[in-house]
Order: C-alpha cells, then structure tokens, then sequence
C-alpha cells in the first residue's frame, strides 16, 4: 500500500471540479486518508516547491522547448527580465506560488496499491492539451505552456499529483498533520 498527496489547485475549485475528481480516484479504488480545503499561504507553497537548481532550471528549459516547439522566438531578457534560464526558472516558481495561493485548495491524502503510479495515469500528463481523454487533465483542461507563457503564468492544469514516494512522504507531512491521516 502506497500513500500519495493530490492537490486540487486553485482553478479545479473555482470551476467546482472538486466532486467529479474526487470521484475519480474513489471509482479506482484508492481510499480517502485526509481531506480538506484550504486557503495556502506563501510559505506553505514555497516550501512544496523544490529549491534545487537542477529542478528550477527545467522550469526554464521547459518553457524554452515550449516556445521552439512552436515556433515562437522569445528573448529572455526583453520578454522576461531575466538572463539565463535559472532565472526564468525562479520567476515561473514565483508565478506558481502566486497562483497556487490566490485561492483555495483542497488537499487529498490517499491510499491504496501503487497510488503514485495510479494516480498519475488517472490525472493525465502535466501539459493538459497533450493529457489523453479520459484523464482528469485531458477531459477537463485544454490551457497550454504557449499561452501561459504569453500571460505570464502557470499551465492551469487543475491538480498536483505527488510524482514518486520520497515527495509524496514530504509533501503528505507538509499538508496533513499525523493525526489527520486515518487508518482503515
């Protein structure tokens, strides 16, 4: 049995989504441990965001492949203020914590076989427009990195979804406490 963190960000509230992803993972069998909404602070979100250079660089580098992608030549410094791609990086964190605390989230601890792996397959891949149909990202969202970038924002894609057991650990201590968590 694995334990995972699920968020549903700011945009799956406000576009009353909560039910219909709940659901979700019920119908796959996994089990409810924690729930609860939540208004984050920037703190809070700072600390679920990892610090390290290498992960703040893909930030970056995700937003670059995106654009070429494309075929949209960005400048770095004239479209975003920056120099190099670690900086990038930080600014696009700074645009998740702002956004990841403009609003409430509802937090989902949950169990069951392989929940990590399962609930990433059932939210879909991270770019929503790229996410397969029948995927909470890929039925509900259609935001794209080319349009965030343009906005200067995050990818609206609904949820978070712990991404191995080490940050699922880390990050289910950080939303719940102990004595938050049940045992079936």
């Amino acid at each position: 049995m694995e334990k995972t963190l699920v968020l549903i960000k700011p945009d799956g509230v406000e576009r009353g989504l909560v039910g219909q992803i709940i659901s979700r993972f019920e119908r796959a069998g996994l089990k409810i441990i924690g729930l609860g909404i939540v208004k984050p602070n920037k703190k809070l979100i700072d600390k679920h965001y990892p610090k390290d250079r290498a992960w703040i660089e893909n930030l970056g580098y995700n937003l670059i492949r995106t654009a070429e992608e494309a075929k949209v030549k960005i400048d770095l410094k004239k479209d975003y203020g920056v120099n190099n791609v670690y900086e990038l990086g930080l600014k696009i964190r700074n645009w998740l914590i702002d956004f990841m605390s403009s609003g409430r989230v509802v937090k989902i601890a949950l169990e069951g076989p392989q929940a990590i792996m399962v609930v990433r397959k059932l939210v879909g891949k991270t770019i929503p427009f790229l996410a397969e149909p029948g995927t909470i990202r890929g039925d509900f969202s259609i935001d794209n990195p080319l349009l965030a970038n343009l906005e200067k924002r995050p990818i609206k894609n609904l949820v978070h979804a712990s991404g191995n057991k080490k940050e699922a650990e880390y990050e289910l201590k950080l939303w719940f406490k102990k004595d938050e968590l049940i045992k079936y």
